[in-house]
């Protein structure tokens, strides 16, 4: 399987970047931040994800992998 990428141009993105991106709602995306499957920062009450995490975590899911962290890392 292709690995997707993902062609935001920010280092970082918030909540409703997210939800944009996969045209889903904000509960969505925060019930998945809270649970830590997808990693994140929290500043104040706002949270943020690493663009590269996100592709990671994306190709992940995919692959029906349990989590991105799991995978092991290409070598090459």
């Amino acid at each position: 399987m292709e690995r997707l990428r993902v062609e935001i141009d920010k280092p970082w993105l918030s909540v409703a970047d997210i939800c944009e991106y996969m045209a889903v709602s904000t509960f969505v995306v925060t019930s998945v931040l809270r649970s830590g499957e997808l990693p994140a920062v929290k500043f104040g009450r706002e949270w943020r994800v690493a663009t590269g995490d996100f592709e990671n975590w994306i190709n992940a899911q995919r692959r029906g992998d349990l989590s991105a962290s799991e995978r092991p890392v290409d070598a090459g």
